[in-house]
């Protein structure tokens, strides 16, 4: 599978994935379907949940939390552009400067990430390539040291 970045507007990379054979670009989001997505995202929040390191930092109800990151993954791996439409960009570290987030809570976020990605079962090779861009998301998310 090769990956490509292109660039939709001034604010965003979507990334292209070829297949061997494929005519058109697709997509993560096209591969992974919306559905397989959010199913992931679900599975995530419940494991947040019921962690300890990092239940605090998500004040409130998780399903609003959750519906967020419905939309930003949606519009991250080249769906529609739903978190745009209704919170304007997404501004990510300024949105979380509020929350101390160090490497412990950076790297218990990731752990249920790839635990939740893992256990989606996505088409070889998106997974690893969701991992990879959200741990790069991560580490950017850190604003206070241990």
């Amino acid at each position: 599978m090769q990956i490509t970045f292109i660039c939709k507007n001034s604010c965003y990379i979507r990334y292209i994935l070829m297949e061997h054979g494929d005519n058109m670009p697709r997509t993560p989001y096209d591969i992974i379907g919306q559905d397989a997505l959010y199913q992931m995202i679900d599975h995530f929040y419940s494991l947040v949940e019921q962690d300890d390191r990092i239940n605090h930092l998500f004040p409130g109800d998780f399903k609003e939390t959750s519906r967020k990151q419905k939309q930003f993954l949606t519009q991250f791996l080249g769906g529609p552009d739903l978190y745009t439409q209704e919170h304007g960009h997404p501004m990510l570290k300024r949105r979380h400067m509020e929350f101390t987030i160090t490497e412990f809570e950076r790297d218990a976020w990731l752990e249920n990430m790839s635990i939740a990605i893992t256990h989606a079962n996505f088409p070889a090779g998106v997974g690893d390539y969701l991992y990879e861009r959200l741990r790069l998301t991560a580490n950017h998310m850190v604003n206070s040291e241990n």
